[in-house]
């Protein structure tokens, strides 16, 4: 659907560092795949090679790079080495715009890396006046602005570990991540806001502190139209008398290359989120790679995601400052005031890379949105998307009626990696439903059951060598034991990921959902997404969601509809639906039931949430709902069999 021009490719950073590559150690590599083969047999010279392209900022240099690419979960990087992820960060502090931040029907706000150093250095300071250290917690339930990028940049310069949580979390699904960490230092906006209403955080907060007595200061930011009198809230202060302070200077403590950076968690509907320890320089080094070489990401590029504080695609945007680009910024719906905004926003403020997800292409799509025709995207070279499956009518939207010539990129990856396993190229061509490529470095494969490598057939997508943004270890599992068992337990010194893949002969990769959502009807395993790709292209359905359904020792295939407006789900239609899936799948694709619903739900992270329906639906209790962006959509499937 796209191919670049012998003139993009030999411009591109990947065609550079192959040459860099070739140069370095004597070979004639030419195409992506003898890059990525190399890659992966060559671990240790790989990321060596990296290091050095990628000019890494540090005070001691290491004296191994791996110890041994076979050993996971615990091989250790870089040994010896010592730096710093925020000073890596704000190596640039000049004039250049490095942020740009844009609320709903606000005016546009911009910092430039000069600005931003020295918010950081004072917000530095004040955090060490407060008694913040090396390994100390400091956390954010703060929207997607300016002073969320700040706090966290200060914190990482002094050695403590950031992480956030997006404002629309519920009070328990804050406490549960923040409550096992145990934060002192907290900052929080006042308020957000989301589809033109102000709406208010501080009452929130006051319930999350109670009970989370680790606190021993409040930041408040003051952002939203809501009340800001922070009296009744214990140990605050507002952003900007916190930072009142002449610190003009940072001082960037060194640090090991696996010294915890950020605390992310899983998203999952049981149990407490996992909370995953990620380190700085494994986070540092994987984003560089993905950033510069798979992206293709310059100094003179704009790039916006869209995302909360609560999603890793926020850490992953805000690693763009390591080079040089303007980040762009947004707090609010992506459909406020209409379905235009973001393709509005996009030419307002010259995108060049636009992030976002499949649902947000599939809804704009179905708001008959035609931005090719509507809007001057001429600078856009690049969309990303991520967080669910990209259909192949998601690719035909896209070339059809954004833009001819853009490089679509689906990614994937996760939380747990706090990147990606495979994504795009810039010199190689994108084809209809795939992503293009496994990572550099990134031993992907396709596992049968037994382990056995598959080609041009569905399995589990493994990982079969180390790489360095693995987790370095859980938040209260000091034998491990969560670890290994989130990841390592099907198969020994692989890593599982769950979802499930296809990889075929040109290294192309379809992604098939999380395979612990696998529908498994007669014994026949069978992927979500195929019967998504049918459904919802049907003008007749606004969305879908699919899950087994146990009876008499078998699974049925059950489809739940949300109808579009006005629309009945009549005989005719079920039908129809079943026709199309038979001749687009299988008969085995065909759902047994098939049922209108309200609405479905999702995680915050706009994850469809099979698991936690097909839970409700057997009458299991399904914990931890502020996972979910609206829970109460998990009503519509209790009694509905």
């Amino acid at each position: 659907m796209w191919k670049p021009s012998v003139e993009q490719i030999e411009r591109s950073q990947m065609f550079e560092f192959k040459e860099f590559i070739n140069t370095r150690h004597g070979l004639n590599l030419d195409s992506y795949t003898d890059l990525h083969d190399w890659s992966v047999n060559n671990i240790h010279e790989f990321w060596a090679s990296a290091w050095e392209f990628f000019d890494i900022i540090h005070s001691q240099p290491y004296t191994q790079v791996v110890d041994d690419v076979s050993k996971m979960p615990g091989a250790k990087w870089f040994t010896g080495a010592r730096l710093n992820f925020a000073e890596n960060l704000l190596r640039r502090r000049d004039d250049k715009t490095a942020l740009i931040f844009k609320g709903e029907s606000q005016p546009v706000r911009k910092l430039t890396y000069a600005e931003l150093y020295s918010e950081v250095a004072k917000t530095a300071a004040a955090l060490r006046t407060a008694g913040v250290d090396k390994g100390d917690r400091v956390a954010g339930f703060v929207p997607n602005m300016p002073e969320s990028i700040i706090a966290m940049l200060a914190t990482t310069s002094i050695g403590a570990i950031w992480s956030s949580s997006s404002p629309d979390f519920g009070i328990k699904g804050v406490l549960d991540r923040f409550s096992q960490i145990e934060p002192k230092v907290l900052f929080a906006a006042n308020g957000y806001f989301y589809n033109g209403k102000s709406h208010d955080s501080l009452e929130k907060l006051k319930s999350i502190l109670h009970e989370l007595p680790s606190v021993e200061k409040v930041v408040v930011i003051p952002y939203s139209d809501e009340n800001s009198d922070i009296r009744t809230i214990s140990n605050s202060i507002l952003f900007l008398d916190f930072i009142d302070n002449d610190d003009e200077e940072i001082e960037f403590e060194q640090l090991p290359f696996d010294h915890p950076l950020y605390i992310m968690y899983s998203s999952g509907t049981t149990g407490l989120p996992k909370s995953i320890i990620h380190g700085a320089g494994g986070t540092l080094l994987q984003h560089l790679k993905e950033l510069r070489l798979h992206c293709d990401l310059r100094e003179q590029d704009t790039i916006f995601y869209f995302t909360t504080c609560g999603w890793m695609m926020w850490n992953w945007l805000v690693s763009n400052l390591v080079i040089g680009a303007t980040l762009v910024l947004y707090d609010g719906s992506p459909f406020f005031p209409d379905s235009k905004a973001m393709w509005n926003m996009a030419e307002e403020l010259g995108i060049t890379v636009f992030g976002t997800s499949a649902k947000f292409i599939a809804a704009s799509e179905g708001a008959n949105n035609i931005p090719k025709k509507t809007n001057d995207l001429s600078k856009m070279r690049l969309i990303l998307s991520t967080g669910s499956p990209l259909m192949e009518e998601n690719f035909d939207y896209v070339y059809r009626d954004v833009k001819e010539d853009v490089q679509l990129a689906s990614i994937s990856g996760g939380t747990d990696i706090i990147s990606c396993f495979a994504g795009g190229s810039p010199i190689l061509p994108v084809y209809r439903g795939e992503l293009q490529c496994s990572g550099l470095a990134m031993d992907v494969d396709a596992f049968d059951n037994d382990g056995n490598s598959l080609r041009n057939a569905k399995g589990e997508l493994v990982c079969k060598k180390a790489f360095p943004s693995m987790p370095i270890y859980f938040w209260n599992d000091p034998d491990g034991q969560k670890y290994h068992n989130a990841y390592f337990d099907q198969f020994d010194n692989i890593w599982y990921h769950g979802d499930y893949i296809e990889i075929n002969d040109h290294g192309g990769i379809k992604i098939f959902g999380r395979s612990d959502a696998t529908l498994n009807p007669g014994g026949v395993r069978i992927g979500t997404a195929e019967i998504y790709r049918v459904v919802e292209q049907m003008r007749e359905i606004t969305d879908s969601l699919v899950v087994g359904v146990q009876s008499d020792g078998d699974e049925l295939v059950a489809l739940f509809l949300k109808m579009d407006e006005g629309t009945l789900l009549n005989d005719n239609l079920i039908n129809q639906i079943k026709s199309s899936i038979r001749a687009n799948c299988s008969p085995r694709h065909v759902p047994s039931i098939i049922k209108s619903v309200e609405d479905i739900p999702y995680t915050i992270s706009g994850k469809k949430v099979e698991l936690a329906v097909k839970k409700v639906i057997h009458g299991e209790e399904v914990t931890n709902k502020d996972a979910l962006a609206n829970p109460e959509a998990l009503d519509c499937f209790k009694d509905i069999l």
